[in-house]
């Protein structure tokens, strides 16, 4: 079993051509509504590829918080430990996309009434998984504590440090993996990347965008690839890595496999609109890394 503890969120998108400068009203392309949340990205990327997942997390009352759950039922996902707040309502994400890159304004919501008395009352669930992913859109003291049931049962843990300025340099003796990209690698430890490598071996993994990801396995600096692709909508690609690497550490990949197949995973991601549209299947990651390395 993967666990996911983490946030769930609707997303909001306006598309447009151009970012207005302050006070300034333009008219944008195209607007939607897309099931999000860097933890329930996590979670659908992992059961696409054919994980046995469960999410912890915490909705609101209301319209999205069904349509949340209800899409995480959809990709067989165990939505037994996602709670109801009767407080506050389903968080949500505010996301510009404009010249194949994107802005983002989370509005946490419900997210932060997953509590740490919630957690502890799941300790017997979470120290059952293979693998525990958690990030930082739902409050530091309920990520210590998962953090400090997975160290007690030795459960290998991916940490997706973001947003990255809720980060907590006290969680690393807790984490397996950590995952930035390279700006979050650069605020989080106050190093260049390659000293940062250097400090972390086989637990930082910096992802790269298109070009590539790179880690340092003690001895060398190991750098994978990017994977040309048809850029449509960035949002989710990491989420997409997570999840991926996620799945393939569940299944015993050797860490730089792992890594390897989470990069074509990411890759794929970006080609349709919205952070779970373009993410992909099991065959469609292994027929990807069959092209690239025949």
């Amino acid at each position: 079993m993967i666990t996911v503890v983490g946030s769930m969120n609707m997303d909001i998108v306006v598309e447009t051509n151009k970012l207005p400068e302050k006070g300034e009203t333009i008219l944008g392309k195209e607007f939607n509504t897309f099931p999000g949340g860097k933890g329930a990205n996590q979670a659908v990327a992992a059961a696409r590829l054919g994980g046995d997942v469960q999410m912890i997390a915490c909705v609101g009352n209301d319209v999205f918080g069904k349509e949340l759950t209800e899409n995480l039922s959809h990709e067989n996902i165990d939505i037994t430990h996602v709670s109801i707040s009767s407080e506050k309502p389903t968080g949500i994400a505010n996301i510009i996309l404009s010249e194949n890159d994107n802005r983002i304004i989370v509005i946490p919501g419900a997210n932060n009434d997953l509590s740490t008395e919630h957690i502890q009352q799941l300790k017997e669930t979470i120290q059952l998984s293979k693998v525990v992913i958690v990030q930082l859109e739902i409050l530091p003291e309920t990520v210590r504590s998962v953090l400090e049931i997975c160290k007690e049962f030795n459960v290998p843990v991916v940490f997706d440090p973001a947003p990255a300025q809720y980060f907590d340099p006290t969680f690393i003796p807790y984490i397996k993996y950590m995952t930035p990209n390279e700006h979050e690698c650069e605020q989080l430890f106050g190093l260049n990347m390659e000293a940062a490598l250097e400090k972390y071996p086989n637990q930082l993994i910096v992802t790269l965008g298109k070009d590539g990801v790179r880690y340092f396995d003690g001895k060398e600096h190991i750098k994978i690839a990017g994977i040309n692709t048809n850029v449509v909508d960035t949002t989710g690609a990491g989420d997409t890595f997570n999840g991926a690497l996620g799945y393939a550490l569940s299944e015993k990949y050797e860490l730089k496999d792992a890594i390897m197949f989470a990069n074509a995973a990411s890759s794929l991601s970006v080609e349709q609109l919205g952070a779970q549209a373009g993410m992909p299947s099991k065959e469609d990651v292994e027929k990807r890394l069959s092209e690239i390395y025949q």
